[in-house]
């Protein structure tokens, strides 16, 4: 899996068996390949050949570690790092062929060591050794959204997940090939990158309900740019709430709030006045970014004892997007709630429907205004779906597909 973890181990396993491997010829005795072994006399020679070839040097780090046996069969393959732990693989179901399936760390000499049987069953060890490229620098990453804060890490069924890295990321294919996303259920996805810094996943369609997502950022030793390679891997497990979708208006002055397509709450609201200062909430497909009981809002740009200028002490706010709105308790605009948009940009509710929403509603959430000549910009907040499927892909540097399923 690139961005999207693709296939299972079945198809891995038939990958295995016809991948090809240089064989490693540096330079034996007797017209003998470096790193074979033969079998003793009276039987049928069983060889072992690697690749990378025997002391080859400024190897790089996600070059596949090979092992094939011909003539034999092989009992067990370990590869072993001087400054780092061993490198996990698979082997091929006929035995002939063993693949490593984690990538190397940069700078480490690993000795291969490989245990065959030729057609008597008599078994030959044999060793070979190579170094990794030096690395210059490391990149982490620095944050990974959903995390621990976020409501148990039980979210809505828009949450992206959101990574950002403390380097910029010159090699994107190579970093975006070992971010892996496993779900419960089968959904189609993709990474999307904003900037160097920053790769975010989607689904194509909102996350099924209650489904469990892993994602692993296998990230140690993979080359992020020239002389720069991942520190280390990170593993997140999220869950997916039950569905839950809000809708409103700001020309019907009213949100529908429904959990698994039934309808649970209508609340009447106000809307962005719009006016000479251009108060308008924004159209387009939001989340729930955070749930805040005390939220101080003050106006963009207006500083004290200017006109326009305000400063309020709001309770009960969900926030929706980077530039100031938020779905919130206005007990000063209820006469207007159904009727009439008289707020700052903010969705006004009561403070009792406020009250409720606030308990009710899962970071991720969609929340979805219409009727507004602002439309939501998919970088304002977490405005990923605002992007149509094909727009999303366009960012992506490998193509999309399933998520593996989880065990």
């Amino acid at each position: 899996m690139g961005r999207v973890a693709y296939g299972s181990a079945g198809l891995l396993a038939l990958a295995l068996l016809t991948a090809c491997s240089a064989g490693g010829t540096s330079g034996g005795t007797a017209g003998k390949p470096d790193g074979v072994a033969m079998a003793g006399a009276g039987a049928r020679a069983a060889s072992v050949t690697f690749s990378p070839a025997d002391k080859a040097a400024d190897v790089p780090t996600d070059q596949p570690v090979v092992v094939s046996a011909q003539g034999g069969t092989l009992r067990s393959v370990r590869v072993e790092g001087d400054k780092s732990g061993s490198l996990d693989g698979v082997l091929s179901g006929d035995r002939t062929r063993w693949r490593s399936t984690v990538t190397a760390r940069p700078g480490v000499t690993y000795t291969v060591t490989a245990v065959s049987a030729d057609a008597a069953g008599k078994q030959t060890q044999t060793r070979s050794t190579f170094k990794t490229v030096k690395s210059n620098k490391t990149f982490d990453i620095k944050t990974i959204t959903p995390n621990k804060d976020y409501t148990g890490l039980t979210v809505g069924v828009g949450m992206p997940v959101m990574i950002e890295f403390d380097q910029p990321i010159a090699d994107r294919v190579s970093v975006e090939r070992n971010l892996l996303v496993r779900s419960s259920k089968p959904v189609e996805g993709a990474w999307h990158w904003f900037d160097d810094t920053h790769v975010d996943f989607r689904p194509r369609k909102y996350w099924p309900a209650h489904t469990k997502v892993r994602v692993d950022a296998k990230l140690a030793g993979v080359r992020g740019g020239p002389g720069m390679y991942g520190k280390r891997d990170v593993r997140l497990n999220f869950k997916i709430g039950r569905e839950q979708i809000t809708k409103g208006s700001v020309n019907n002055h009213v949100l529908t709030v429904r959990r698994n397509g039934k309808k649970v709450r209508t609340m009447p609201m106000s809307a962005g006045q719009g006016g000479q200062w251009k108060y308008h909430t924004t159209s387009g497909i939001h989340l729930a970014m955070s749930r805040e009981p005390v939220t101080i809002m003050t106006s963009p740009g207006i500083g004290p004892g200017s006109p326009g200028y305000y400063r309020l002490t709001v309770y009960n706010t969900v926030r929706i997007s980077n530039s100031g709105e938020y779905v919130h308790s206005a007990p000063w605009s209820v006469g207007s709630q159904g009727h009439a948009n008289v707020s700052h940009g903010c969705v006004n509710v009561s403070p009792a429907n406020a009250a409720w929403f606030i308990k009710n509603t899962l970071i991720g959430d969609p929340i979805i205004i219409t009727g507004s000549p602002r439309k939501l910009e998919p970088m304002n907040g977490w405005g990923h779906w605002q992007e149509s499927w094909k727009q999303w892909l366009k960012w992506s540097s490998i193509k999309s597909g399933p998520t593996v399923t989880l065990p």
